[in-house]
């Protein structure tokens, strides 16, 4: 193994993981039937917050944990192929996304040296509880994923409960 590689720490676990791993048997089903949307913040362990074991739900993540068309295209692939039944759109408080604008996280990344990423819409909001409203309804008026149920909950970071909204 590189132990100059950015990435020798990591892999380093991995050969840890690997010579103990036990999920060889496990399906690429969501044996729960639930898919949960929430963000790619590191504060959130979306298996441990809703008591559920690897292969139980299929979790998808992102900036803000918005509905964006990709999501829609994840939902449905695990809705027709990968058993999902039911989805949880899980935004939580104190999120990058819901403090800055738009333009507020274009200037950050520019002087944080990044390009100019203007073309790129990072989906801010300043009132998580009506994206919420938005993102779920999305799902819900999908022609692709009609009689999926689904549900909007806002998780909050300082306590670890689930508040549910829809």
């Amino acid at each position: 193994m590189d132990t100059n590689s950015p990435f020798s720490d990591v892999m380093l676990e991995n050969e840890r993981f690997a010579a103990t791993y036990q999920f060889a048997d496990l399906r690429g089903q969501a044996r729960r039937g639930l898919a949960v949307l929430t963000c790619m913040d590191s504060r959130i362990d979306p298996l441990r917050m809703l008591g559920l074991a690897p292969g139980d739900a299929k979790i998808l993540r992102n900036a803000g944990a918005r509905v964006t068309d990709d999501v829609l295209r994840t939902l449905v692939l695990a809705s027709y192929l990968l058993g999902v039944k039911r989805v949880m759109v899980v935004p939580h408080t104190d999120c990058r996304m819901t403090i800055d604008s738009e333009d507020d996280v274009h200037h950050a990344i520019a002087t944080a040296g990044g390009p100019d990423t203007r073309s790129l819409s990072f989906m801010t909001t300043r009132d998580i509880r009506e994206s919420l409203a938005h993102d779920v309804q999305k799902v819900r008026s999908s022609p692709y994923l009609k009689d999926l149920p689904v549900a909007g909950f806002i998780y909050h970071i300082d306590s670890g409960r689930l508040e549910q909204t829809e």
